[in-house]
Order: C-alpha cells, then structure tokens, then sequence
C-alpha cells in the first residue's frame, strides 16, 4: 500500500483495489488498505479465486481493452512531456509553460486512477 502526505500535512494511502485516495486513521489500530467493503470483497473474491491455480497472487490481470486504454494514455502523457520540453527548448513564456504542466499533471492523474 502506498502513503503519501498532503500538502495540508495528513498522510493518505491508496486503495489496494481501487487506487482511490483513503485518509488515514491518527489512531491505533491497522491502517485501512480498501477504501470501502465493496473493494475489500472484490480483492477477497479475487484471492478466493486464484487459490489452487497456477497465477501467481499479485499478478495483474487486464483485458486487451484496458491495455489499449494505458498505452493511449501513456503517449498522451508522453506527448505533453515532449510539449512542455519543446516550449522550454523555444523560450516560451512562464505562463504557456505552467499551462503545459498543468495539462500533463492532470493526464497522469486520468492514468494513475485506470484500474
């Protein structure tokens, strides 16, 4: 499971199914890896399912579609890199170069949330 710290300073983690954001508990106890009980049954009918075969627990398992889907959205994502380089490369302004990043951060936003 992945931690990360808000700018605002409260540490939140991701969803071991979902790879949405859940905030983390400050109290004792466990730190939650599902954001919900249906992501925690999905994962339980997963393993159940994988028990006795031959694929291997942490295996990812995705369709041609969603492989499709990610390779799209990784040459998106190469795209506007190349973009912002290009821009720095012609000396663009500050406020083109910031648009261009803002671009690129929410394209791999859109890639980090595809399950």
């Amino acid at each position: 499971m992945t931690i990360r710290q808000r700018r605002t300073g409260q540490k939140t983690a991701v969803c071991a199914w979902c790879g949405k954001e859940i905030e983390l508990n400050q109290g004792r106890g466990r730190k939650r890896k599902y954001c919900g009980p249906s992501c925690k049954q999905r994962a339980y009918e997963q393993r159940t399912l994988l028990a006795g075969t031959s694929v291997d627990p942490d295996a990812v398992i995705l369709s041609q579609q969603k492989v499709d889907e990610i390779r799209d959205r990784l040459f998106e994502l190469r795209c506007a890199a190349e973009d912002i380089q290009t821009a720095a490369t012609e000396g663009a302004p500050a406020s083109e170069l910031g648009a261009l990043c803002d671009e690129l951060v929410g394209l791999a936003q859109k890639l980090e949330k595809l399950r």
